[in-house]
């Protein structure tokens, strides 16, 4: 499927560190391109993370990563504009850039729960909110009436759907920490992920 055609109306856009990128990564992403319908869906492993307090995995492991990650979803492309864009990662620059080279299609901006209760911090969420749908993805059966229920999202501006997804309880903390204490966690890593950490001997050392 050629994704760079201009044709494509209906788009989804999933921003995130990837580190490493995991099987709860894998079931958004399939959950997403099924129940919104989508042509394509952009991974965007990020660059200069402004909202992270430690250091990023060099970013050529997190891109290569996240491209074994996903090498089985034929709508998925994994885009490195973020990681080639100098200085911090804002998702509205994305945004606008994809925009500019869709001008027609509808954007959907797939998200954590928890990434959603923080999305009134991200730089120019209103402009966000007003050329995309915000996606978000439960992460745990409370999710299903999450915190931000009754808050910012429901502004009429903002438009928010929930997706309804396997419980997938993984998190890239937690891989790093099983892992820097000499436990590969298989079970929440593709063959390809674990093969290239273990490789590149990667998340040794522990990560905050």
């Amino acid at each position: 499927m050629d994704l760079t055609r201009p044709t494509l109306s209906r788009i989804g856009l999933f921003g995130g560190a990837f580190d490493p990128p995991h099987s709860g990564h894998l079931a958004l992403a399939e959950s997403a391109i099924e129940q919104l319908e989508l042509d394509a869906l952009f991974v965007l492993p990020t660059g200069q993370a402004w909202h992270k307090t430690r250091s990023l995995t060099e970013a050529a492991h997190r891109l290569a990563m996240t491209e074994r990650n996903f090498a089985s979803c034929p709508k998925v492309k994994v885009d490195d504009r973020e990681i080639r864009r100098a200085g911090p990662t804002y998702t509205i620059d994305t945004l606008n850039e994809f925009k500019s080279t869709y001008p027609d299609a509808e954007f959907f901006i797939l998200m954590g729960a928890d990434q959603a209760e923080q999305f009134p911090t991200w730089k120019r969420w209103q402009d966000i909110a007003a050329n995309a749908t915000l996606a978000v993805a439960q992460r745990q059966a409370s999710d299903a009436n999450p915190a931000w229920g009754d808050g910012w999202h429901n502004r009429h501006e903002v438009k928010t759907l929930l997706l309804n997804m396997p419980l997938k309880r993984v998190s890239a903390t937690d891989i790093r920490s099983r892992i820097s204490r000499g436990t590969m966690p298989t079970e929440d890593l593709t063959p390809s992920v674990s093969q290239y950490i273990q490789q590149h001997h990667l998340y040794l050392e522990s990560h905050d």
